[in-house]
């Protein structure tokens, strides 16, 4: 009897942290008005600004977000990125701080709740548990957004739930609701890259991206280059456009790109990872095989969106 009470007392713990740690994040999330049907959700990322999924916004006028107290806020679209599926929303007068980030990373196994607020303030956010499945990256969505990091998980992600939070045990945010598919599968978007996508939509309402100006194919290696390289394949280059950068730095059809920067491109997703916006306007090492020798170029990256 005394083990079923330690058990019971433990399992009602648990229960009160996790109705505590929705508590703690419900202030934080609001209603994201922006399509015909359900609404979605949004993160508070700053006393004036609400970080959504760009999917949510299906117009870009008339937007407004409900806040825990049921008022209706009229909303101005910052900016977006829709292939990191983020954008940014001004709302005047929200009085609520700022949604508290996780320390570390999302760990597979690690118990977590997916927040969302799809109906009005004073019904209160909904939540479901689950664990984390999967932490990687990239991943191509189902509308063909691609995920450059995501975490996986099984709790429910119920309609509305997209542009919410996926939180830990103590209510702080490990990462933004994108989207639930493959077999009832949720992914959300990581803090660690959904904060760096909201710092450019804050400054410049749009998130800079790399760009190289070539066509390439996956491809495998054949068996004599594979013993000297650490990894089984890279990217043919079938195509170079003009006065790209790729080809002002001397790029062929032909090559095998294998790295950018000391780091493996082996498939089209890998090399657009690296595309950063960090690295737009820097010169950067490439390594490519040509003529079945390793060769490395050096490329100023371009910017996406600005090439001739």
């Amino acid at each position: 009897m005394q083990n079923l009470k330690e058990i019971s007392d433990l399992l009602s713990a648990f229960s009160e942290g996790m109705a505590d740690a929705v508590e703690r994040v419900g202030p934080k999330v609001v209603r994201v008005n922006g399509r015909r049907r359900r609404p979605g959700s949004g993160v508070i990322y700053a006393q004036d600004l609400v970080l959504t999924a760009s999917h949510v916004l299906e117009r870009e006028e008339d937007l407004s977000v409900g806040t825990r107290d049921g008022r209706t806020l009229s909303a101005q679209l910052v900016g977006r990125d829709p292939s990191a599926d983020l954008a940014m929303l001004r709302v005047e007068s929200l009085d609520v701080d700022a949604a508290t980030l996780a320390e570390g990373t999302a760990r597979i196994g690690q118990l977590v709740l997916a927040v969302g607020r799809p109906s009005r303030g004073d019904e209160g956010p909904r939540a479901s548990l689950g664990v984390v499945s999967a932490v990687g990256g990239p991943l191509r969505t189902g509308w063909g957004t691609r995920l450059e990091r995501y975490i996986q998980t099984d709790a429910t992600h119920y309609p509305g739930f997209s542009g919410g939070p996926l939180i830990d045990a103590r209510g702080n945010v490990l990462g933004i609701m994108t989207a639930g598919w493959a077999r009832g599968a949720a992914f959300a978007i990581p803090t660690e890259v959904a904060w760096r996508v909201a710092k450019a939509l804050e400054s410049r309402g749009s998130v800079k991206r790399g760009y190289l100006g070539i066509l390439s194919q996956p491809v495998r290696l054949p068996d004599r280059q594979r013993t000297d390289l650490a990894q089984t394949g890279g990217l043919l280059v079938v195509g170079v456009e003009d006065e790209s950068p790729a080809g002002r730095s001397g790029f062929l059809m032909g090559d095998i790109l294998m790295t950018l920067d000391g780091q493996p491109a082996e498939d089209t997703d890998e090399l657009l990872a690296l595309l950063t916006g960090e690295r737009v306007g820097e010169p950067v090492s490439v390594e490519v095989i040509r003529g079945g020798e390793l060769r490395t170029l050096e490329v100023t990256i371009g910017e996406r969106g600005q090439e001739v």
